[in-house]
């Protein structure tokens, strides 16, 4: 497979990227061009976003300090949060030392649970709205994991950021603009981190993806297509697994693409969405919301409090976005619809294709790349993959293979506590979690102008025209545990 220099990102950068070196521009006058006509200058874009306060600094390459262990603290510990401590729990270097649930048996079972595996028992905390704020006051804990209904997550990240932790917050990190905002602004405040815990950022898959693109398989990259289609009917019915239907209840009372950041955030990293690119603005659309009250009809008793409900949420809610470099990018949700599961995954550019779930390889994947292919035929994804697979996956995927979501939850807890042990700037860092997360309530902003677009904002204030590394990080060592 030819290497094609004259398009590949790490040539423009002069081979700086290995070394985690900032170049200021977009590594060349045709691509400088592009972004200056394409959008505002940055100068523009940083006026045009909430100043900030005196002293208040970008968290732009502001590192870990380093952790000889790293101690973890849990907020919410349903299905997705109890399996996660687990994971924190048997990374190098990690231990879990709080954990927390408004349910405080739910705690209390979680920590029987790590100390039946060996693990040091942490403390406990819950039965109350508020126990969390309890936890946050301990000052054994590092770093705060958030795995709440995503209505918590903004008040209790923020929370975590002025108790002096950095913290790991699952999808969405909060759901309107102006927390967005509060979120980026209090972490540059306290000088502190804060993550999306965006584990298909981690695939396999996408990251030999981002690789390839950084490498320029593709070429010049035009559009990429993402999302997330996973039938979630009879989960979301349950009365058992979203604990008061919580995940159920947002399709009562919202309009927005609830999780489209799984597909979208790999999409964005392979673009260098503020790294040399960002998104600018979005327009939604959305279909009729029949697929719960189908499910209902056909399957769920009508004496269930379902049937007090009506959604509005669309079935399938379709973002297009469109970015400073006038790239495209498409992104989907649709988790109420009958369907085979599916992130989408695509990238396009001058020089060829790769679709996720769609091929009939072992990787799920097909390709198309000149001048290796032609004759209008789909190539499996194999043999690239082998060639591009990222350094993580190398060195972990044997471990990896036993954590959750195919290994991705693995990857995605062993960087973090190996970047917070070794003092290394996130992979993904608060404007990426912001600017992923924006699609939800700029979403029913559009839907309510009638799909028109709306601004998606600049959250680094004009940063985004400095290549830098991000998930394309060089490969580097857990530090040995002591």
């Amino acid at each position: 497979m030819p290497e094609i220099p004259a398009v590949s990102r790490r040539s423009m950068l002069g081979g700086t990227l290995a070394t985690g070196a900032v170049v200021a521009g977009l590594g060349s006058a045709a691509g400088a061009a592009a972004a200056t006509s394409a959008a505002p200058s940055a100068a523009g874009a940083e006026a045009s976003a909430p100043g900030r306060r005196p002293g208040q600094k970008s968290m732009i390459n502001v590192p870990f300090e380093e952790y000889r262990t790293v101690r973890v603290g849990v907020i919410g510990l349903g299905n997705r949060g109890s399996g996660m401590t687990t994971g924190w729990s048997v990374i190098p270097g990690c231990v879990v030392t709080a954990v927390c649930d408004i349910r405080a048996d739910r705690a209390e079972r979680t920590a029987d649970g790590l100390v039946a595996d060996g693990m040091p028992r942490p403390a406990e905390y819950g039965g109350s709205a508020d126990a969390y704020a309890k936890m946050l006051r301990r000052d054994d804990i590092d770093l705060v994991y958030i795995a709440t209904p995503w209505e918590f997550h903004y008040e209790q990240g923020k929370a975590a950021l002025l108790s002096g932790k950095h913290v790991v917050v699952e999808l969405p990190i909060a759901t309107e603009v102006s927390e967005l905002w509060d979120l980026v602004d209090t972490s540059e405040r306290t000088r502190k981190n804060l993550m999306l815990s965006e584990n298909c950022s981690y695939g396999r898959n996408e990251l030999a993806m981002l690789k390839m693109a950084h490498e320029g398989l593709f070429g010049d990259v035009t559009n990429g297509h993402g999302g997330y289609l996973h039938d979630l009917r009879e989960l979301l019915f349950s009365d058992t697994y979203y604990t008061d239907a919580w995940r159920r209840r947002w399709h009562t009372r919202s309009t927005a693409s609830f999780y489209a950041m799984h597909g979208l955030a790999p999409i964005a990293a392979a673009m260098d969405i503020n790294r040399g690119d960002r998104m600018t603005t979005l327009k939604a659309t959305a279909t009729a919301p029949k697929g719960l009250a189908d499910y209902r009809e056909r399957f769920i008793p009508k004496s269930h409090p379902s049937w007090r409900e009506t959604y509005i949420n669309g079935d399938l809610v379709s973002c297009a976005i469109e970015t400073a470099r006038g790239r495209t990018i498409r992104a989907e949700h649709d988790v109420s619809s009958p369907r085979p599961y599916s992130r989408i995954n695509s990238l396009a550019g001058s020089r060829g294709i790769f679709e996720d779930y769609a091929g009939t390889s072992t990787t799920g994947g097909r390709i198309y790349v000149e001048p290796d292919h032609g004759g209008h035929s789909w190539r499996d994804f194999d043999a690239y993959r082998k060639e591009f697979d990222h350094w993580l996956w190398k060195k972990l995927g044997d471990e990896a293979e036993n954590g959750g979501h195919g290994g991705m939850d693995y990857i995605l807890q062993w960087r973090t506590v190996q970047l917070m042990r070794a003092g290394l700037v996130p992979d993904i860092d608060v404007y990426d979690s912001a600017s992923w997360c924006a699609p939800v309530p700029l979403s029913v902003m559009s839907l309510e102008k009638e799909g028109r677009p709306v601004a998606v904002p600049d959250f680094t204030r004009g940063s985004w025209v400095n290549l830098r590394s991000g998930l394309d990080s060089r490969s580097t060592d857990m530090p040995p545990v002591s």
